[in-house]
């Protein structure tokens, strides 16, 4: 049985032998993403920097996927602190991937969804 936290070095494995190691870029802060100059409903790639060195990133692409995660950050526990380090109030989900295709021109739908853990004796978690 897989549980959760096997699944990224899985994913990663099975990409780097996909695309090849030399096309994956780790630890760039990607903040800006670019529009097609002849298409402007289409994104053509992204601007980031390096987390680590003084690098600054181009990427042109044929296609985006703007994979940031939600905006958990929005709405705290009630509870006083114990459940902020849960995965599911993951502190890097800031809602900038909303920013970013907002800025784009992305039509944003569906946020009246907001998530609710599930809660019972003594504890609490994600129900799906």
């Amino acid at each position: 049985m897989i549980h959760g936290e096997s699944y990224k070095p899985i994913i990663a494995e099975a990409a780097k032998m996909a695309i090849g190691e030399e096309n994956i870029y780790e630890r760039v802060f990607i903040f800006e993403l670019l529009k097609d100059k002849n298409d402007p409903n289409a994104v053509a790639g992204a601007v980031g920097f390096s987390v680590r060195q003084p690098k600054f990133y181009v990427f042109k692409a044929k296609a985006v996927l703007l994979t940031t995660g939600g905006a958990t950050l929005l709405f705290r526990p009630r509870s006083t602190g114990e459940a902020a380090g849960r995965t599911w109030y993951a502190i890097f989900d800031t809602g900038s991937g909303y920013y970013m295709g907002l800025k784009a021109g992305a039509m944003l739908t569906q946020f009246e969804h907001r998530f609710i853990p599930f809660r019972f004796k003594d504890g609490y978690g994600p129900v799906g």
